[in-house]
């Protein structure tokens, strides 16, 4: 057995004793580059916490993250996994230099990682503040963010791409709203809107993937959101009636702002 396969099992045998469950070690061991040693320390801390009660199987791999479920103290929980080893590390950097929040971030590859799961988390909060439909921020710790799970019996709802929608005129309508909330209320641009990062639970959309967000003073804020605007527009145009990108523009930013 290898030293991180005999961790993995220290950390199954404890968490157990703690009254965790978690649901497949084994799949523990073949996420290597998922759950190495900094990871496993860090959820060794949340379930000391109290944060997690049990580990469920994955909800979905994305390039930087993988996602699996979980319960929580109080409802079930996504515990979403940034990858310290294979993270797109250089990419994330350029959502975090330049963020008067995390001006103090070393450039050292882990650094990012750890700030990144930090600014998802207070992205999270800003926006759930603000009374956006996001998932609501549980807790985080190193490289690991809890959160809402959003969906139903352990499913994720579906990705707007994906989901059947009766009436896009007012999905649209709620998610230009939401950009204008979230940026005179939260104080943030998204910076990677589109199909993708928008859940559909059969009634509403649900905005994710938050963590590149950034504060309008951001030197790349209004190019971020004029992306933000052009994405959106671009996915409903021939489902509904969208309207014009400067006028959703200057009605976000105000007047005093630059033009597109």
């Amino acid at each position: 057995m290898g030293k991180r396969d005999a961790l993995i099992e220290r950390f199954d045998r404890e968490t157990e004793r703690m009254g965790v469950r978690v649901r497949d070690a084994d799949q523990l061991k073949v996420s290597e580059n998922v759950f190495d040693d900094v990871t496993l320390l860090s959820l060794y801390r949340l379930v000391h916490k109290k944060k997690i009660q049990e580990i469920g199987g994955p909800i979905s791999t994305g390039k930087e993250a993988n996602v699996f479920y979980g319960e929580g103290e109080e409802f079930p929980i996504a515990i979403k996994i940034y990858r310290i080893q294979s993270a797109n590390f250089r990419s994330m950097s350029e959502y975090i230099v330049g963020d008067p929040r995390f001006s103090s971030v070393k450039r050292a590859k882990k650094d990012i990682i750890f700030a990144w799961t930090k600014k998802e988390y207070s992205n999270l909060a800003r926006a759930y503040d603000a009374g956006l439909r996001v998932p609501r921020p549980v807790f985080f710790d190193r490289n690991i963010l809890l959160m809402e799970f959003m969906g139903e019996d352990e499913v994720a709802y579906p990705q707007l791409r994906l989901a059947h929608v009766d009436d896009y005129q007012t999905v649209y309508d709620e998610i230009t709203a939401a950009m204008n909330t979230l940026f005179n209320e939260a104080e943030l641009v998204h910076a990677d809107l589109s199909e993708f990062n928008i859940l559909w639970d059969g009634e509403r959309p649900i905005i994710i993937d938050i963590g590149q967000a950034v504060t309008p003073s951001h030197p790349k804020a209004i190019a971020f959101l004029v992306r933000d605007i052009k994405n959106v527009n671009r996915y409903f145009a021939n489902r509904c009636t969208v309207r014009d990108e400067e006028e959703l523009f200057r009605e976000i930013v105000g007047e005093h702002r630059m033009e597109i």
